[in-house]
């Protein structure tokens, strides 16, 4: 759970050897709204998190429909590997699907619309059943995000108790279903030392009225959202030239508890985009050059970087002063 940053990173770029401007727009158009993470300075792990308006909760982008669909596609046809709930979940499952419903009706207007059913939406002239027995099922067709519930146990300990999740990264929710909040994170390095402590904390601290987001990243072979097993093979290209077929994942996640059964809320939006793509400005390639050279040896193993570090460094210093020499002789 390291580095966080904020949706717009352009402007953190200012006064820094950039691209000609259409060169620029054109990268800019293919990054956002992408948290580009590791601009905000020197790793650490750390929680960062970042306080977030209602308004900005969920994202819409260009991929909707295609990732909807994909969601829809992946519950019917691998509906175990995708959807899991405890028993006694039920009620905290309808209240995100509400407040989901309340969410998109309120601020995507254009595309959601309620009919004068109260248990019925319009979604781009589509009739969707909100009375639904798996009402988790429904929200994850409306939504791109990976939809995720912690609930306190008796003792108080946060556990997760139900989840749709489409888009994992080298996890199952099967194998996480009904874990600690610190059992779930236990593969990374030094979480339970540095991090198991204040994230309990933050659980049980967590207001209705304050939402908040974080978001990390990774770096894969291939822009497929359903990575659940480790079969992306990053850990392959060990060849600069092959670390040009890598690709940027961010996940830009956020935790809202629901008012009514205090439940917590977790939702995840991933975003793929190809690393060549993504570092087309040297400052972002120095960047990530940088925060990769600061990743202690576990983490770099734990992210799969480190079997590829050598030459993905090689590659990002020279797409970094390759770039800066570009942009010097367009000026």
């Amino acid at each position: 759970m390291p580095e966080f940053a904020t949706r717009a990173p352009a402007a953190r770029l200012r006064g820094r050897p950039l691209l000609d401007k259409r060169a620029r727009r054109g990268w800019l158009a293919a990054m956002q709204p992408t948290p580009l993470v590791f601009l905000e300075g020197p790793w650490r792990l750390a929680m960062g998190l970042h306080a977030l308006e209602i308004a900005d909760w969920l994202w819409i982008d260009d991929r909707w429909a295609i990732e909807t669909a994909e969601r829809r596609r992946l519950a019917a046809q691998r509906r175990d590997l995708v959807y899991a709930a405890l028993p006694g979940s039920e009620e905290a499952c309808r209240e995100l699907l509400e407040v989901v419903v309340d969410w998109l009706v309120r601020f995507a207007p254009d595309r959601f619309a309620p009919a004068r059913e109260s248990s019925v939406l319009w979604v781009l002239g589509e009739r969707i059943d909100l009375e639904d027995d798996e009402p988790l099922l429904v929200a994850g067709r409306l939504v791109q995000e990976d939809l995720l519930l912690l609930a306190a146990d008796g003792s108080g300990t946060y556990r997760l108790v139900a989840g749709h999740l489409c888009f994992p990264l080298h996890w199952k929710l099967g194998d996480k279903l009904g874990k600690s909040v610190g059992e779930i994170h236990e593969p990374v390095p030094d979480f339970a030392r540095r991090l198991g402590g204040p994230t309990d904390r933050f659980f049980q601290a967590l207001d209705v009225a304050r939402p908040v987001w974080r978001a990390n990243w990774s770096l894969t072979s291939t822009p497929e959202l359903c990575l659940p097993d480790r079969s992306d093979r990053a850990s392959t290209l060990a060849s600069e030239r092959a670390v040009e077929r890598l690709w940027l994942r961010v996940e830009r996640q956020t935790l809202r508890r629901l008012p009514r059964t205090k439940a917590i809320a977790f939702t995840v939006k991933t975003r793929v985009v190809r690393l060549d793509e993504a570092t087309r400005d040297p400052a972002v390639a120095a960047a990530l050059a940088a925060r990769i050279r600061e990743m202690p040896e576990a983490m770099a193993a734990y992210k799969g970087i480190l079997p590829i570090r050598t030459p993905l460094l090689a590659w990002l210093d020279a797409r970094a002063v390759g770039a800066q020499e570009l942009a010097a002789t367009r000026r």
